[in-house]
This record gives structure tokens, C-alpha cells and sequence, in this order.
């Protein structure tokens, strides 16, 4: 370390943004030239340890050299430099590329149209516009758009000020811990939350409002990073299947690899797979994939200008390859073990500080006493080397690349053992 930080670059970096656009959010400007592996560089020269990975977007780290091969070979400056509209004028190996990135890790209810549909929903009534719901959970995150919003729970500055719908919100299990101590207290929320579940599906049917579908993360994010049991989740999609619910399951910060498999849903051992999963972050691009039956019926039904990236394929089929090749996803579960042994052993010598350990993987956290404490914490590692995230209300969260390794765990466990010991 260099400076803190920000130092005084990123500080009239900030300045000359700020003039721009609106950028309180920024932390400090970043060097990637000069960034590797699991280490980001700052444009004052700080090198640091980064656990939080881009908001856990970054697959197998910085400047990875396999990824600058795959844009410095020839025959690939195509797919970068002529973005097709993939809807309707796609590249001839689209088909193929597809299988190599996106399919190689895969998992309306009547056809018939009516006048009445077709006209109705130019003027957003039913049945062309039907009173159809999403069930959703507090605490959770599924984006910024007007529909995703009516499913996002978990920062009230995300929503304030937008129109929203009235859709169904369940509560999500706030379990205890350690798991081991509270088995029959958390069996008991989860039982009540799926029990609330069936309530509100059954309720807004009454008010003529059918719940279309389900949509949960397999850990909360941006809410608190907030657990359930495999067998939560086992028996959500049984109702789910009960009432004729689509079931969505947002993977896009779980997905790609973090939590020991490629899916976090592979954990649960479910018999009948879920309906619909939407990944991004790690996966290069936004998507979602889905069983054949959601498959629309007609062009233009769900279509954008791009319809994804081609370039962004090129890139996810290396990310893949160097996954299967380095054997990331046991690597993931090795390095997060490692890391969640040592945040239990800081959680027993500073239990005024640390609470709640937990996690799948890497994808790991903790609590701290509130917010102002969590936002210290994350201010002091930062100039001590080491970048974190928060979230939720008052929790610490870990999202490191999938290159992670013990030794990177043990680096900051050590610098933050540190910390904790002269945190005043």
C-alpha cells in the first residue's frame, strides 16, 4: 500500500467524474493494466487483495492469460469489433458457439390466440394484459426494471420514487446460528415461511390475481446474504409444482462456479429442475435458460435489439474451458473452507465483532454489530490491502474469484485478525 484509499488520484478522478454524472457510489479508480490474478491495482499504485471481485462478476481473475490469447488471435476480431442484432442477422457460427459457452453447462400454457386477447392488451387490459403475479421474498434482489423491482426487497433506495405492482412478498428464512445448535428453531422458520408461501398463492387467487411464478436466489445477495436448507428449497418448488407456479431461480450472483458447483441449485438434488434460472456476473453475459415447455410460441414475443453478445460466448467457452481444466469448482470448496474455518475461528475470539459466519463455497460472510461498524471494518481492510463488500443491513460478504486460493484466505485472514485485535 501506497496511499489510502482513495488516494489523491482517485480523489480528482472522483471530482472530475462527479462533474459528469452522479458518482458517490465510486470507491476509487482502478489500474487494470496493472491488476492480476486475485489483485487489483488502484491508479495511485495500491495493490490489493480484492474478495469482493467486481461485485462477484470476475470468473478466474485479472488479466487472466487465457483470455488475452483467446482477443490477441485473429480470426476472433470479428466477433468483437461487428455486434450483430442476433435475433434476426446472427453469425453463422452462432449455433456452435453457443453450444461451447452457454449449453455446455445446461440444465404460456395454450398456443391459441384470441381477438379479444390481441386487442385487450393494446389498451393493458385482460385478457390480453391478464392480473397475473410473481411471488417474490423480502430481502431479496432480482434487478432495476419495472418488473424486477416488484420483486426486489432488499435496499428501499433501490425502489423509492418508482411505480410498482401488487405482487406477493414472503418472508425468507432468517435462520440462527450456529446450524448445528438450532436445528429444530430453523426447521421451524423455514416450515413457517413455506407455510406463509401457500398462504399468499391461495390469497391472491382469491383476489382474482393468479401467481404466475416463483422467483428466489439460492442465497439472498444484496439482502444479507441469507440462507435456507437444500430442503427449503426441495419443498418451494413442490408448491410451487402444487399450484401451477413457474418456478424461477435467480442465479446471478450464485452462478458460475462460487459455491463448489457450477450452479448453486445443483446443491438442492432436485427431481424435477427449475422452470426458469437467469445468471449474469460470472457467465460474461445476462441470460436465462428454461425447459422447453416456456419456450414462446412466436417471434418478437421476447426480443431485444442484441439478444447477448457473441464476443461475450467467445469469452465465457475459455472461462469454461480454464474452470474444467484448473478443476476451479473443487478448488472453490477447498479455498472456501478455508476461509470459512478461519472467519469461525475470528468469530470465537471476537464475538463482540463477528456473528453469524456462514456460507457455500467461497461465497461466504459474516455480521458485525450494525452498519456504522461493517462500513469501519470495510474502510480499514481497504487501507490495510484487502477490498471487501457489503450488504444487507449490516453484513460483510465474500466474493472472490474462482483462482482463489488457502493461501489467499490465510493473507487475509491474517491482515484481518489484525484488525479486529486494535479495532477500537
Amino acid at each position: 500500500m501506497k496511499t489510502e484509499v482513495p488516494g489523491p488520484r482517485s480523489r480528482e478522478l472522483m471530482k472530475q467524474l462527479n462533474g459528469m454524472q452522479n458518482a458517490e457510489a465510486v470507491h476509487f479508480f482502478c489500474n487494470y493494466e496493472e491488476s492480476r490474478g486475485n489483485y487489483l491495482v488502484d491508479v495511485d499504485g495500491n495493490r490489493m487483495l480484492d474478495l469482493y471481485s467486481q461485485i462477484s462478476s470476475v470468473p478466474i481473475g485479472y488479466s487472466h492469460p487465457s483470455l488475452i490469447k483467446l482477443l490477441q488471435q485473429p480470426q476472433n476480431l470479428s466477433t468483437f469489433i461487428n455486434r450483430p442484432a442476433l435475433g434476426i442477422l446472427p453469425p453463422e457460427n452462432f449455433a456452435e458457439k453457443l453450444k461451447e459457452s452457454l449449453l455446455s453447462n445446461k440444465e404460456r400454457g395454450h398456443n391459441n390466440v384470441t381477438k379479444e386477447e390481441l386487442e385487450s392488451c393494446m389498451i393493458n387490459q385482460p385478457p390480453g394484459c391478464p392480473d397475473y403475479a410473481m411471488l417474490s421474498f423480502m430481502g431479496s434482489f432480482h434487478g432495476r426494471t419495472l418488473g424486477c423491482l416488484a420483486t426486489t426487497h432488499s435496499k428501499a433506495i433501490h425502489k423509492l420514487d418508482i411505480p410498482s405492482l401488487d405482487w406477493p412478498i414472503a418472508p425468507f428464512p432468517r435462520l440462527k446460528y450456529p446450524l448445528e445448535d438450532f436445528v429444530k428453531e430453523n426447521q421451524q422458520e423455514e416450515a413457517r415461511c413455506l407455510e406463509e408461501v401457500e398462504d399468499l398463492i391461495v390469497k391472491y387467487r382469491k383476489k382474482k390475481k393468479i401467481v404466475a411464478g416463483i422467483i428466489v436466489e439460492p442465497i439472498q445477495s444484496e439482502g444479507g446474504d441469507n440462507h435456507a436448507s437444500d430442503d427449503f428449497f426441495r419443498k418451494l418448488r413442490d408448491i410451487a409444482r402444487k399450484h401451477g407456479c413457474g418456478f424461477l431461480v435467480d442465479e446471478v450472483q450464485t452462478g458460475g462456479g462460487c459455491t463448489g458447483k457450477f450452479w448453486a441449485h445443483e446443491h438442492w438434488g432436485l427431481d424435477d429442475p427449475a422452470d426458469v434460472v437467469t445468471f449474469s456476473k460470472k457467465m460474461m453475459t445476462g441470460g436465462f435458460f428454461h425447459k422447453e415447455e416456456f419456450r414462446p410460441n412466436a417471434p418478437y414475443r421476447i426480443f431485444n435489439t442484441w439478444l447477448g453478445d457473441p464476443s461475450k460466448n467467445l469469452m465465457l467457452a475459455e472461462v469454461i474451458k480454464v474452470i474444467k481444466t484448473e478443476d476451479l469448482l473443487n478448488n472453490a470448496t477447498h479455498a472456501g473452507k478455508a476461509l470459512l474455518t478461519g472467519l469461525l475461528d475470528l468469530q470465537a475470539r471476537y464475538p463482540h465483532l463477528i456473528s453469524r459466519v456462514r456460507g457455500r463455497g467461497t461465497f461466504c460472510s459474516f455480521d458485525t454489530p450494525n452498519d456504522a461498524t461493517r462500513n469501519k471494518l470495510i474502510t480499514i481492510a481497504r487501507n490495510k490491502g484487502v477490498v471487501l463488500g457489503g450488504c444487507g443491513d449490516r453484513s460483510i460478504r465474500f466474493r472472490p474469484t474462482l483462482i482463489f486460493k488457502d493461501h489467499h484466505a490465510h493473507l487475509f485472514l491474517n491482515i484481518f485478525s489484525d484488525i479486529l485485535a486494535n479495532f477500537k
